[in-house]
């Protein structure tokens, strides 16, 4: 039986929904991402094939949003390590002045970005992976010491 709401009530319908909340505002650079991940190339196809599943321990993300206007390739997050697929388009001069600025945004967040010709993912897209997996493993600095740091050479220690 739909019994019609009384004067005050609203929606009951809408309530069991989870209704009456303001839509979220997607940002346009998620709905970008989202775009992108559509819309891979094939060069980037073929290194998601082996980047996905957390080969090693390293999880990875495709068209992942970085700041307000970037979209990087694929991300590693416990590595802070950005990966781009460059085709034929980033050879021109208006390209590469983009990239110069999208990779300073980036390094000023303290990502570190390696930029990948889609000529060599094309020829060897395993040898790529693999590269990228040993460069996520390396430390990006080494722990401190719990005790400090060694004493400067003519220190005595006590």
């Amino acid at each position: 039986m739909n019994v019609p709401p009384r004067h005050g009530e609203g929606d009951r319908g809408a309530q069991r929904r989870g209704g009456g909340a303001v839509p979220q505002r997607v940002p346009p650079n998620v709905t970008r991402a989202r775009q992108l991940r559509r819309d891979m190339t094939y060069p980037e196809i073929l290194l998601w094939q082996r980047l996905r599943g957390s080969p090693g321990g390293f999880r990875f993300r495709r068209q992942h949003p970085i700041g307000a206007d970037y979209v990087a390739d694929f991300y590693c997050s416990s590595a802070r390590l950005v990966i781009e697929v460059d085709g034929e388009v980033h050879a021109s001069a208006g390209a590469q002045k983009g990239d110069t600025t999208r990779d300073a945004y980036m390094r000023s967040r303290g990502l570190d970005i390696v930029r990948i010709p889609a000529r060599e993912v094309l020829g060897n897209a395993d040898d790529v992976a693999n590269s990228i997996l040993s460069l996520a493993a390396r430390p990006l600095h080494h722990r401190a010491s719990p005790d400090g740091p060694p004493p400067r050479s003519g220190e005595e220690q006590e």
